[in-house]
């Protein structure tokens, strides 16, 4: 069941240029893994980031059973196990099988759906069904099984949140309707909510018609001409064009609280804990001496090495009235078993599942009153996760970097790690290569290792400004980050 896979192609943000279908489709599944200096790893497809509280239980069973125990959330809202043996492709294909978590072999990694992680929580309209609608849809496609595991699906509420992602084929909740986009173009097409999900299918199987002789892996890799014909084919089904370009700049979910209301709501002391005893099933991962239970705020988080504390805030914080979701980011994505346990054992006391968004972090939908999520934000901050927009780690992102992969020229985690600062309006991006894999999109700054030392740019769509590099001075780079991230306000 383990297959080793060859290199991926470039990013497009690369010199490599378009991603064509030249070297076979590289993405990792759970079916055919990927071998990494780590191990084998799988990257588990969570349609819309949705789990329930026993899929979320399987997942950590699955990597704790078969690879180093962690899990590696996406910036697409999917899992990755790491360190995975060569020989366990059959049993964890079995394990996530069994919990639904596999529910097509030959669709397992096609069903990349985004969706927005709030939708029905604050206001907005619900998506559930239609992404469930969506995900059946995709699974009972033949043709669908051809879409490589980098097309891109979107499901947004309407406040522009997914829909700034880049997806292939975007839906954007509007009223009775959604607007249905094509790729990244300015132009999308009304039709009925209850036509929405087979409206995305039928356009994904376009594109794989329109494909055929390009070799293109997503729809802004086809030639202009093509991509035209595509969306004129699209829209000849739909009804009439409407101008409506996408945003920007995609925006998270602030860690917090968020209220019916669509308001968040945070604390003073950048999410710092109160005194209370953790949601059930949770077990620190502490050992004599460490300061792996303080509140985020309190300590700079290297991930590869010792925190390093300050004098804690005992100002008490101001409880809201009530949540109907709480959301946390997860410092470079990386969660350990008892954070996890944290989240799965909190999911099932309220809204009994958990959602991972496109920006590695998590909401828990609720209700919660309000000492309900002052107290879980308290035990979710002890366990290291971040619970307010403030914190240092907020935006702050990475690939996998030296040790975990060959291709990496430096331990970007590390330096990410020691090269925190104040919070920034736009994210940050540490790549140990120009494959820049995971990068965020939009507005960001794009931090790369070469090998004379860092390449810092300020990214803004498909353009960027000319870059800074940085020689190999921790103090000097963290320097540059920080300057290029207050340029940018």
């Amino acid at each position: 069941m383990l297959a080793a896979m060859p290199d991926s192609a470039p990013s497009p943000l690369s010199a490599g240029g378009p991603a064509l279908r030249d070297g076979g489709d590289a993405c990792p599944g759970t079916l055919r893994l990927h071998r990494a200096d780590d191990g084998a790893l799988a990257r588990v497809r969570v349609p819309g980031g949705v789990l329930s509280a026993d899929r979320a239980e399987a997942l950590l069973a699955a990597a704790g059973r078969f690879g180093d125990g962690e899990l590696h959330l996406t910036s697409r809202g999917n899992v990755q196990l790491r360190g995975l043996g060569a020989e366990c492709g059959g049993g964890l294909a079995e394990l996530l099988a069994g919990a639904g978590l596999l529910p097509s072999a030959a669709h397992e990694r096609a069903r990349n759906i985004v969706a927005s992680p709030l939708a029905g929580l604050d206001g907005s309209p619900a998506l559930g069904e239609r992404l469930a609608e969506l995900d059946a849809l995709v699974c009972a496609s033949a043709a669908a099984a051809s879409l490589s595991g980098r097309f891109l699906f979107a499901l947004d509420d309407g406040r522009g949140d997914v829909d700034a992602l880049g997806a292939d084929v975007t839906l954007i909740a509007d009223g009775d309707a959604f607007l249905l986009r094509i790729g990244p173009g300015d132009e999308v097409f009304r039709i009925p909510a209850a036509e929405g999900p087979r409206a995305a299918l039928r356009a994904a199987e376009a594109f794989l018609r329109a494909a055929r002789d390009s070799g293109a892996w997503r729809v802004k890799d086809l030639p202009d001409p093509v991509r035209s014909e595509l969306v004129r084919a699209v829209g000849a089904t739909a009804g009439p064009a409407e101008h409506q370009p996408p945003p920007r700049t995609a925006k998270a979910p602030e860690p917090g609280t968020h209220g019916p209301g669509g308001t968040v709501e945070t604390t003073p002391g950048s999410g710092a804990a109160p005194e209370t005893t953790p949601g059930p099933g949770y077990a620190p991962e502490t050992t004599p001496g460490s300061t792996d239970a303080l509140p985020d705020a309190h300590r700079h988080v290297n991930p590869h090495g010792p925190a390093h504390t300050a004098a804690p805030d005992h100002s008490p914080p101001d409880p809201p009235a009530s949540a109907a979701a709480l959301a946390v980011d997860v410092p470079l994505g990386r969660l350990t078993p008892g954070q996890w346990r944290l989240l799965t054992a909190t999911a099932r006391r309220y809204g009994g599942e958990l959602r991972l968004t496109p920006w590695r972090g998590i909401v828990v939908p609720g209700p919660f009153t309000g000492a309900e999520a002052a107290d879980t934000l308290g035990a979710l901050a002890a366990a290291g996760l971040i619970t307010s927009p403030d914190s240092p780690w907020t935006g702050v992102g990475a690939c996998i970097g030296r040790p975990g992969c060959a291709k990496s020229l430096a331990d970007v985690r590390a330096e990410a790690g020691a090269a925190l600062g104040p919070a920034g309006r736009l994210p940050v991006y540490w790549s140990g290569c120009e494959r820049r894999c995971g990068h965020p999109h939009g507005e960001w700054i794009d931090v790369v290792a070469t090998p004379d030392g860092h390449r810092i740019s300020y990214v803004r769509g498909e353009r960027r400004d000319p870059p800074a590099t940085v020689r190999d001075d921790p103090a000097a780079l963290a320097a540059a980050v920080a300057a290029a991230r207050a340029r940018a306000l």
